[in-house]
C-alpha cells in the first residue's frame, strides 16, 4: 500500500517502537464485521439462522461478530434489516454512548447510519432519536438504513450543525458528534482517501471539527453527555481537539476515551471520547405540530383495519404532499428539513392511501393479518422485483421469510404484485 511519506513519518514519531507492528498491520486485509439488529432479532436467534459463518464477537459490541463473507450485503437477511455491516472499531462508540431508553438523543453527523442504528438498538424503540446529516444525498442513504432497520423513534434531518444547535439549545441528554475527518484509520478500507491526505487537510479537518464540536456542545443539556469520535490517528483531530474543547468549555469534563490502532486491535483506526456537561440548563422544545387530514386519516384507517391485527398507536401527521407518518410520542418540532419523522406510513393522493415500504419494515409478523412467507427461491424473485403466485385473499400484505418482512405486495386474484421500491431491488 502506497501510504503518504509524511503520514508515515508522523506515525513513526508518535508510535516509536510500536511503529513496525503498525506498518505490518497494513499487510493484512481489513477486518469485516456485522452488528445484529436487536430491534428485530436476538443475537442467539441470528446465530441460529445466519446465512454465512460467524466468527468471534467483536471486542466492543455485545451484538457484533467478525465475518469472512465478502458479499454480506446481498443476503435476504440483510435486506430484512437483521444486521448492519459495520467496521468493527467503529462499534466502540456504542460503549461510550450507552443511552438510557427514554433519552433524547442527537446523532449530529449521522450518515450512512452505522452509529445511529447502533444507538437505536440500545434505545430499544423508546425515547427520541434525531439523526442529522448535512449532505442531502448522504441523508437519503441514512434514512434508507433507518428504514431497513425498522427504527420507529427516529427523525432524519438534513441541516448544518449550527442550525441544529439553534433549534435545540441545551435539549439533548446525549449528543454524538462522529465528525468528518482526514480518515487515516480507513486507508486500508478506502484506498481512494490516500491521495487526498496531507498535513494541510488534517488542519482543515481539525478547524471544521472545532466548529461542529461547539455546535454539539450547545445542544447538550445540563448533566448530558457529548461523545466525540473520528476514524483518524491524527492527534490534532483527536486528543488535542478534545483538550482544546475542554479549555473552551469548562462546563464539560472528560469521562473516558479510546484510541484504537490496527496493530493493537482487530479493526482499523478509531478515536472516541465521552464528555459530561456539568453546568448550564436543560430546555424543553415545542412538540411536533401534528398536521391532521380527516380524509387521509379515514383512508388510512380503512387500510389499517384490513392490514393490521391491531392499529398502530401514535399520532398520524399528513404533510402537504400527502405523505403520512406515525410520529413517536415526545417528538419535538424539528424546525429543519426532515426526510422522515418516525415511521413512514405511506401517502394519500386525495382519493386512496398507498402504504410505504417503511411501514412493512417496521412491523412484526404477528402484527399483520396477511404475512406471506416465501421460500428461498421466492425471496430471490421478490428481491429482484418479480411477481409471485399465491393463493391468498386479495389485498395488501407483508412478504418475507420466517418471521421477517422484506417488503409489501398486493394480491390480486392469486397474483402478488411486487411493491419493493426499484432502488432497493437486486
Amino acid at each position: 500500500m502506497n501510504l503518504p511519506e509524511k503520514f508515515l513519518d508522523r506515525m513513526k514519531e508518535r508510535l516509536g517502537e510500536e511503529y513496525p507492528a503498525f506498518l505490518q498491520s497494513y499487510e493484512r486485509p481489513p477486518y469485516r464485521a456485522l452488528r445484529v439488529n436487536t430491534l428485530k432479532i436476538s443475537a442467539e436467534e441470528f446465530m441460529r439462522i445466519a446465512p454465512f459463518p460467524l466468527g468471534a464477537r467483536t471486542d466492543w459490541e455485545e451484538y457484533g461478530f467478525y465475518i469472512g463473507e465478502e458479499k454480506a450485503g446481498l443476503y435476504k437477511e440483510h435486506f430484512a434489516g437483521l444486521y448492519y455491516l459495520q467496521e468493527p472499531s467503529a462499534m466502540c462508540v456504542g460503549e461510550l454512548t450507552a443511552p438510557c431508553k427514554k433519552d433524547r438523543v442527537l446523532d449530529l453527523c449521522a450518515a450512512p447510519g452505522g452509529k445511529t442504528t447502533q444507538i437505536a438498538a440500545q434505545m430499544a424503540g423508546r425515547g427520541i432519536l434525531i439523526s442529522n446529516e448535512i449532505d442531502f444525498g448522504r441523508a437519503k442513504i441514512l434514512s434508507q438504513n433507518a428504514e431497513r432497520m425498522g427504527i420507529g423513534n427516529c427523525a432524519v434531518t438534513n441541516a448544518p450543525p449550527e442550525k441544529i444547535a439553534e433549534c435545540f439549545p441545551a435539549y439533548f441528554d446525549l449528543v454524538l458528534a462522529d465528525v468528518p475527518c482526514s480518515g487515516e484509520g480507513m486507508f486500508k478500507k478506502e484506498a481512494e482517501a490516500i491521495p487526498h491526505w496531507s498535513v494541510n487537510n488534517v488542519s482543515l479537518c481539525a478547524a471544521r471539527q472545532r466548529e461542529i464540536l461547539d455546535c454539539a456542545a450547545a445542544a447538550v443539556a445540563c448533566g448530558g453527555v457529548l461523545v466525540y469520535s473520528t476514524c483518524t490517528f491524527s492527534e490534532e483531530e483527536d486528543e488535542l481537539q478534545v483538550r482544546a474543547f475542554l479549555e473552551r468549555h469548562p462546563d464539560f469534563v472528560l469521562e473516558d476515551e479510546h484510541k484504537l490502532y490496527p496493530h493493537r486491535h482487530k479493526g482499523e483506526g478509531h478515536y472516541c471520547a465521552r464528555l459530561r456537561k456539568t453546568g448550564g440548563e436543560m430546555r424543553s422544545a415545542k412538540p411536533y405540530p401534528v398536521k391532521r387530514n380527516a380524509q387521509a386519516n379515514r383512508a388510512f384507517e380503512a387500510f389499517a383495519k384490513d392490514f393490521f391485527t391491531e392499529p398502530p398507536e401514535g399520532e398520524i401527521t399528513t404533510l402537504a404532499d400527502g405523505r403520512m407518518y406515525l410520529v413517536p410520542a415526545g417528538m419535538p418540532a424539528v424546525g429543519v428539513r426532515a426526510l422522515r419523522l418516525g415511521v413512514g406510513l405511506g401517502a394519500f393522493d386525495g382519493k386512496i392511501f398507498k402504504p410505504a415500504h417503511a411501514l412493512a419494515m417496521s412491523v412484526k409478523r404477528k402484527e399483520v393479518k396477511r404475512f406471506v412467507p416465501l421460500d428461498p427461491e421466492e425471496c430471490e424473485r421478490y428481491l429482484s422485483g418479480q411477481t409471485l403466485e399465491k393463493e391468498i385473499a386479495d389485498g395488501w400484505c407483508a412478504v418475507g421469510f420466517g418471521d421477517y418482512p422484506l417488503g409489501l405486495a398486493k394480491c390480486v386474484k392469486g397474483i402478488l404484485k411486487n411493491h419493493l421500491p426499484k432502488g432497493l431491488r437486486k
